[in-house]
């Protein structure tokens, strides 16, 4: 498959509406991302494109620990691939790009709350292992992927204001 992995800009912007809507139960995954756009956080977005259609995104924005760590982290969220275009190994490739430039762009790691079957095949590990906690308090989906060896101390891992809106 011809696959085009680019940062998103804002014609695309509709698309990866449409797409988060199809592939999420409420619209508040679309609603989060419009959030961090509009408040200057999403750090990282990307598109997946096929023949000039987009077909995948993928969000990271920063988060927090307390107490404070000299790491910096980011948090996945969300990642989406059109209906049509599942189980074809965009996700797989937009979440392995994405990752790779956070850690070009220096930082330390990244979490997220997902799937743990589909995302150790990334490197992510069970957080809490690590004494990570989140603030949902979940502890099986919240993983977690180090790029270097930056001490983590045991902390409570906080996503941005935008993510208070919705719920687990």
């Amino acid at each position: 498959m011809d696959l085009k992995i680019q940062k998103e800009s804002p014609e695309h912007y509709q698309a990866i509406h449409d797409i988060l809507i199809s592939c999420f139960k409420s619209e508040a995954e679309a609603k989060l991302v419009s959030a961090l756009r509009e408040n200057d956080k999403a750090v990282l977005a990307l598109v997946a494109l096929h023949e000039g259609e987009v077909v995948g995104h993928v969000m990271f924005s920063p988060v927090t620990t307390s107490p404070p760590a000299i790491a910096l982290g980011l948090g996945l969220a969300p990642l989406a691939v059109k209906p049509a275009f599942q189980r074809r190994g965009i996700g797989r490739k937009i979440v392995q790009d994405g990752l790779l430039l956070c850690k070009e762009m220096n930082f330390d790691y990244v979490v997220l709350l997902g799937d743990p079957k589909y995302y150790q095949r990334f490197g992510f590990i069970k957080a809490s292992d690590l004494g990570i906690k989140n603030e949902y308090g979940v502890d099986e989906p919240f993983m977690l992927i180090q790029f270097n060896n930056v001490p983590l101390p045991d902390s409570l891992v906080r996503y941005c204001d935008a993510f208070s809106l919705f719920s687990v």
